[in-house]
Protein backbone atom coordinates (compact mmCIF):
# COMPACT_ATOMS: atom_id res chain seq x y z
CA UNK A 1 0.00 0.00 0.00
CA UNK A 2 2.88 2.38 0.75
CA UNK A 3 4.36 1.85 -2.69
CA UNK A 4 1.09 3.00 -4.33
CA UNK A 5 1.28 6.24 -2.36
CA UNK A 6 4.93 6.73 -3.33
CA UNK A 7 4.09 6.14 -7.00
CA UNK A 8 1.21 8.61 -6.75
CA UNK A 9 3.52 11.25 -5.27
CA UNK A 10 6.08 10.58 -8.01
CA UNK A 11 3.41 10.97 -10.70
CA UNK A 12 2.39 14.30 -9.20
CA UNK A 13 6.00 15.51 -9.08
CA UNK A 14 6.61 14.59 -12.74
CA UNK A 15 3.34 16.19 -13.83
CA UNK A 16 4.07 19.38 -11.87
CA UNK A 17 7.56 19.70 -13.35
CA UNK A 18 6.21 19.32 -16.88
CA UNK A 19 3.22 21.59 -16.25
CA UNK A 20 5.30 24.41 -14.77
CA UNK A 21 7.40 24.60 -17.94
CA UNK A 22 4.30 25.13 -20.10
CA UNK A 23 4.06 28.80 -19.20
CA UNK A 24 7.51 29.39 -20.69
CA UNK A 25 6.82 27.34 -23.81
CA UNK A 26 3.38 28.78 -24.53
CA UNK A 27 4.23 32.43 -23.79
CA UNK A 28 7.44 32.40 -25.79
CA UNK A 29 9.81 33.11 -22.92
CA UNK A 30 13.32 34.02 -24.16
CA UNK A 31 14.87 30.87 -22.65
CA UNK A 32 12.34 28.67 -24.36
CA UNK A 33 12.75 30.42 -27.71
CA UNK A 34 16.53 30.11 -27.40
CA UNK A 35 16.37 26.37 -26.66
CA UNK A 36 14.04 25.50 -29.51
CA UNK A 37 15.79 27.73 -32.05
CA UNK A 38 19.18 26.27 -31.11
CA UNK A 39 17.89 22.72 -31.50
CA UNK A 40 16.32 23.60 -34.85
CA UNK A 41 12.78 22.82 -33.71
CA UNK A 42 11.58 26.42 -33.71
CA UNK A 43 8.15 27.60 -32.66
CA UNK A 44 6.35 24.47 -33.84
CA UNK A 45 8.70 22.30 -31.78
CA UNK A 46 8.25 24.50 -28.72
CA UNK A 47 4.45 24.47 -28.91
CA UNK A 48 4.33 20.78 -29.91
CA UNK A 49 6.58 19.80 -27.01
CA UNK A 50 4.39 21.84 -24.67
CA UNK A 51 1.26 20.09 -25.90
CA UNK A 52 2.99 16.72 -25.49
CA UNK A 53 4.01 17.58 -21.94
CA UNK A 54 0.47 18.71 -21.13
CA UNK A 55 -0.95 15.45 -22.45
CA UNK A 56 1.68 13.37 -20.61
CA UNK A 57 0.97 15.23 -17.37
CA UNK A 58 -2.77 14.69 -17.55
CA UNK A 59 -2.39 11.02 -18.47
CA UNK A 60 0.10 10.46 -15.63
CA UNK A 61 -2.48 11.69 -13.13
CA UNK A 62 -5.24 9.33 -14.33
CA UNK A 63 -4.66 5.85 -12.89
CA UNK A 64 -5.88 3.97 -15.97
CA UNK A 65 -3.67 5.96 -18.34
CA UNK A 66 -0.64 6.66 -16.17
CA UNK A 67 1.47 4.19 -18.12
CA UNK A 68 0.69 5.99 -21.39
CA UNK A 69 1.66 9.30 -19.80
CA UNK A 70 4.87 7.70 -18.59
CA UNK A 71 5.71 6.48 -22.10
CA UNK A 72 5.09 9.94 -23.55
CA UNK A 73 7.08 11.55 -20.72
CA UNK A 74 9.99 9.17 -21.31
CA UNK A 75 10.02 10.04 -24.98
CA UNK A 76 9.88 13.78 -24.41
CA UNK A 77 12.51 13.75 -21.68
CA UNK A 78 14.77 11.51 -23.79
CA UNK A 79 14.69 14.20 -26.44
CA UNK A 80 15.39 16.91 -23.88
CA UNK A 81 18.29 15.01 -22.29
CA UNK A 82 19.86 14.16 -25.65
CA UNK A 83 19.49 17.81 -26.75
CA UNK A 84 21.24 18.98 -23.59
CA UNK A 85 24.06 16.48 -24.02
CA UNK A 86 24.62 17.08 -27.73
CA UNK A 87 23.51 20.63 -28.61
CA UNK A 88 22.60 22.82 -25.65
CA UNK A 89 25.00 21.79 -22.92
CA UNK A 90 23.97 21.01 -19.36
CA UNK A 91 23.55 24.67 -18.36
CA UNK A 92 21.39 26.81 -20.64
CA UNK A 93 21.42 30.59 -20.34
CA UNK A 94 22.99 30.49 -16.88
CA UNK A 95 20.36 28.15 -15.38
CA UNK A 96 23.10 26.07 -13.69
CA UNK A 97 21.67 22.92 -15.29
CA UNK A 98 18.23 23.26 -13.72
CA UNK A 99 16.32 22.33 -16.89
CA UNK A 100 18.61 19.36 -17.48
CA UNK A 101 18.10 18.17 -13.89
CA UNK A 102 14.31 18.53 -14.25
CA UNK A 103 14.46 16.47 -17.42
CA UNK A 104 16.44 13.72 -15.71
CA UNK A 105 14.07 13.72 -12.72
CA UNK A 106 11.00 13.40 -14.95
CA UNK A 107 12.73 10.70 -17.04
CA UNK A 108 13.56 8.63 -13.94
CA UNK A 109 10.08 9.08 -12.47
CA UNK A 110 8.43 8.06 -15.76
CA UNK A 111 10.65 4.96 -15.90
CA UNK A 112 9.66 4.04 -12.33
CA UNK A 113 5.97 4.64 -13.09
CA UNK A 114 6.19 2.58 -16.25
CA UNK A 115 7.82 -0.29 -14.35
CA UNK A 116 5.21 -0.07 -11.58
CA UNK A 117 2.39 -0.07 -14.14
CA UNK A 118 3.76 -2.99 -16.17
CA UNK A 119 0.78 -5.21 -15.29
CA UNK A 120 -1.62 -2.60 -16.68
CA UNK A 121 0.40 -2.46 -19.88
CA UNK A 122 0.28 -6.22 -20.37
CA UNK A 123 -3.44 -6.25 -19.58
CA UNK A 124 -4.10 -3.44 -22.08
CA UNK A 125 -2.09 -5.23 -24.78
CA UNK A 126 -3.86 -8.54 -24.12
CA UNK A 127 -7.25 -6.86 -24.30
CA UNK A 128 -6.45 -4.85 -27.43
CA UNK A 129 -4.62 -7.51 -29.41
CA UNK A 130 -6.07 -10.72 -27.91
CA UNK A 131 -2.62 -11.93 -26.90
Amino acid sequence: MKSKKVITVLKIIAALIMLQTLYFKFTGAPESIYIFEKTGLGTAGRIGTGIGELIASVLLLIPATAWIGAVIGLGLMSGAIVSHLTILGIAVMDDNGQLFIYGVIVFVICAVVLFSERNHIFHALKTKFNI
